[in-house]
């Protein structure tokens, strides 16, 4: 079974509450955002292998760690999951990025793919799906649906996020239960498809559309 952490460290909390804040500005909402991304990137890599090298110093030789083990792929949900990848990409810039296009019913609220463009070796690669809101969890479902069609493994596959409903987390794990799951918030419920108290709509803030 996958795991569902909130990440609590002090930044993220303190800049989750600027965003939720209703009187934040576009340019400062996308700002913080990538912020918040740098942050969480650097919290779900915790667990990427590292090795043993010797390296050479001025000094001398160091006994040192490097990467190994998959490559990254940063796969954004489109259209509001755009606004993270830069922040991820500050952290891993030799990452690849993929895309994946959904579309929200506004009526069922059930999503609808309508774009998949991904790297010729995404089956191969650590992939963080990333969307600001997990809400009713369709769209997430969607995107690593896509993955898996494409031979990706469930176990290579994280879920990345700002805030999440509980009966997306729910939803989620009982379709995809090896996926781990990394919000910066849990909040109370889900009311006509969006998160209370939520931050509003992702998208709309990120690029200042209504």
């Amino acid at each position: 079974m996958g795991n569902f952490e909130v990440m609590n460290h002090p930044l993220i909390q303190h800049k989750l509450t600027i965003i939720r804040n209703k009187d934040c500005g576009t340019r400062e909402f996308r700002e913080v955002v990538n912020e918040i991304a740098t942050l969480l990137a650097f919290e779900v890599s915790r667990d990427m292998p590292l090795e043993d090298i010797d390296v050479q110093t001025p000094e001398g030789v160091a006994h040192a760690k490097h990467l190994t083990g998959k490559k990254v792929a940063v796969v954004p949900i489109l259209r509001a999951g755009i606004g993270m990848v830069d922040g991820i990409l500050n952290l891993i810039p030799a990452a690849k990025v993929g895309h994946i296009g959904m579309y929200r019913d506004e009526k069922t609220f059930e999503p609808h793919e309508y774009f998949v463009k991904l790297p010729n070796d995404i089956d191969k690669r650590q992939i963080f799906v990333v969307d600001p809101m997990l809400a009713t969890g369709g769209s997430a479902i969607m995107a690593v649906d896509a993955l898996v069609k494409r031979g990706v493994p469930e176990s290579n596959i994280k879920f990345v996020c700002l805030v999440a409903a509980p009966e997306g987390v729910k939803a989620l794990q009982k379709v995809h239960p090896n996926i781990d799951i990394y919000s910066a918030a849990l909040d109370d419920h889900l009311e006509n498809g969006y998160i209370v108290p939520g931050l509003g709509d992702a998208g709309d803030r990120l690029f200042g559309t209504k």
